[in-house]
């Protein structure tokens, strides 16, 4: 997906598999340099990171970048709370999305946009079990249909 300055350097693909994304949204992160250069090296998991909306600021837990190999005194933390970067009107209206029954902010992917680091964040309602196996059947119906079109050909 290299188009227009973007460069992605991350994506959680369990968040796919554990929910369902209603909305995107685009936010900056607070980063140190180290960090900036560590994840241009690819070295950072979403996997099982999440958003919390306090105070009228977002943070993101749980995402994991490894300490910058050349870096020495300056590296820090690797699974650090950052804050999110966003417009307060947004905030306000994640905040209110959230509060509502089952709503999670949940990290979807980390990019680079003309140089700058982005994160895509999701509003997510959580699956449940048989949500999961009817997405994996329609997953396996679209391959043997899409495998049995390709040999006919």
């Amino acid at each position: 997906m290299e188009k227009s300055g973007i460069k992605v350097a991350a994506q959680n693909r369990k968040a796919y598999h554990d929910y369902f994304v209603e909305d995107k949204y685009e936010a900056g992160i607070e980063l140190c340099g180290t960090e900036v250069k560590s994840i241009r090296a690819g070295t950072l998991n979403l996997k099982d990171s999440y958003c919390i909306a306090k105070n009228g600021e977002i943070y993101i837990h749980g995402m994991h970048i490894s300490p910058y190999e050349h870096g020495n005194i300056f590296n820090k933390d690797p699974v650090r709370p950052r804050r999110l970067l966003m417009h307060k009107r947004e905030i306000r209206k994640l905040q209110a999305l959230v509060q509502q029954d089952g709503m999670a902010l949940v990290p979807l992917s980390v990019y680079f946009k003309n140089s700058r680091v982005k994160i895509e964040v999701g509003v997510c309602k959580g699956k449940k079990n048989y949500d999961k196996r009817d997405a994996a059947a329609k997953r396996d119906a679209r391959r043997e249909m899409d495998r049995a079109m390709k040999s006919r050909w």
